[in-house]
């Protein structure tokens, strides 16, 4: 995998023998401690810009979509299998591709 990080971002490219798979994907973010959760939207949806008090990462599952930091003017597309890591308290939005997205995000576990 080729990585690509900033201060708000860190991008990785999905490479290797392995095709990328849900299975994959939501082990990898269990790995990393975070709760998974899958979600998708149609063609062309726009997320306006927002941000979290939490980290939080996604790996685009199918499709495609565009993710914009506003204050740092990055664009960045992830394909399937990409993952994105956005740091806590960036502003970003995300307008889904023209085959629609399906994606597995990340969010911290719950303290027990």
């Amino acid at each position: 995998m080729s990585a690509t990080k900033t201060d708000m971002l860190r991008v990785v490219r999905w490479h290797g023998s392995q095709h990328p798979t849900l299975a994959l994907m939501t082990h990898q973010l269990e790995q990393d401690g975070l709760r998974p959760f899958k979600w998708s939207n149609n063609a062309n949806y726009r997320y306006g810009v927002r941000s979290h008090g939490h980290a939080k990462s996604l790996y685009c599952v199918e499709g495609s979509m565009e993710v914009f930091l506003p204050d740092t003017r990055q664009r960045v597309v992830l394909k399937k299998g990409d993952r994105i890591d956005i740091a806590a308290g960036a502003r970003h939005s995300i307008t889904v591709g023209p085959q629609g997205v399906m994606c597995v995000e990340g969010t911290p576990a719950a303290r027990r």
